[in-house]
């Protein structure tokens, strides 16, 4: 799942309020339901491992000049949250941008 979130901040500032942010990611995921692992392999993408209902996902965060970019791959076990994970990220990814 490819989940774009336009900004006008710049990249820097966009990197700069994820930064800061990352700790609040888990909450990205609806109604707590999952454990958050955060990595910065570079200053521009943020790894995501998610452990959710006994599954593993694998997610990125790509930081652009006018979007962030969030991609999570759902195991087949978790593909019927997909809606309510995607609007989740869309609605919380743009307050931890603002």
């Amino acid at each position: 799942m490819r989940i774009p979130i336009p900004h006008k901040l710049g990249r820097e500032e966009a990197r700069h309020r994820l930064h800061s942010r990352s700790g609040e990611i888990a909450g990205l995921m609806p109604g707590g339901m999952a454990d958050v692992t955060v990595t910065w392999p570079h200053e521009d993408r943020m790894d995501l491992q998610i452990v959710a209902m006994g599954k593993t996902a694998q997610g990125s965060v790509e930081i652009g000049d006018d979007s962030v970019v969030f991609v999570i791959e759902l195991p087949v076990g978790l593909s019927f949250v997909e809606p309510m994970i995607r609007s989740a990220v869309e609605a919380k990814g743009r307050k931890l941008l603002g």
